[in-house]
């Protein structure tokens, strides 16, 4: 259906402008707790670049693949739900440290959920990757507080008035991840085909997934 799943996954639509986002504060943010780490010996230097190095790997792709799962296996689906951590560690995905627990999101025909970290960039980068820019920038993130729907009109998401939106806000010791419905007319797609649908902004509540017909 796709050539390339990983870049459909990743960029779904023309994304809406917001600010950069002040990179320099991250920096020192992330650069203040490498030291810290290393300093008190609670990570090596080999070990925090074998930890960067696999984070770079990832890519929306593997969230993806946990969702797909998720539509084909209902007792899957309960189980991440139940404990998205625990679950998606059956696929081989492990938080990069003890304090971060995943807590999977179910989006129904009258509740969606859209991901937000008020205070910095808090993102499940084990799951997705590299947050976009966007994500961290001081508008979206304070927008999405105050005016969910309005953002979602900007990312070319409409909902019905309806349909609830409940805005989650991420925290340094839990990532969030949404289980977006299954759209319509998928029951005879493959894995590969229903990955395929899966975007990264449906991952984080500002897309839904493509329809079958797309592609």
């Amino acid at each position: 259906m796709y050539d390339n799943l990983e870049d459909h996954v990743s960029h779904s639509h023309q994304e809406p402008h917001f600010d950069s986002p002040d990179t320099s504060s991250f920096e020192k943010q992330v650069e203040g707790l490498k030291q810290t780490l290393l300093s008190k010996g609670l990570i090596t230097q080999v070990e925090l670049e074998e930890m960067i190095a696999e984070l770079d790997q990832r890519t929306p792709f593997d969230g993806a693949q946990i969702i797909a799962r998720a539509w084909t296996e209902r007792d899957f689906r309960n189980r991440l739900i139940a404990n998205g951590t625990k679950a998606v560690s059956e696929l081989g995905y492990h938080p990069p440290d003890d304090f971060q627990s995943l807590v999977v999101l179910a989006n129904t025909e009258f509740l969606h959920h859209l991901i937000v970290c008020t205070l910095c960039s808090c993102y499940p980068r084990w799951l997705l990757g590299r947050p976009p820019d966007w994500y961290k920038s001081i508008a979206y993130r304070s927008r999405a507080v105050s005016d969910p729907r309005g953002i979602l009109n900007e990312f070319g998401v409409t909902l019905d008035p309806n349909i609830s939106i409940r805005v989650v806000d991420s925290t340094a010791e839990v990532r969030y991840m949404v289980l977006p419905l299954r759209p319509s007319g998928t029951d005879n797609l493959n894995m590969k085909e229903l990955v395929g649908l899966i975007t990264r902004d449906s991952l984080i509540g500002v897309g839904l997934p493509h329809s079958p017909s797309v592609g």
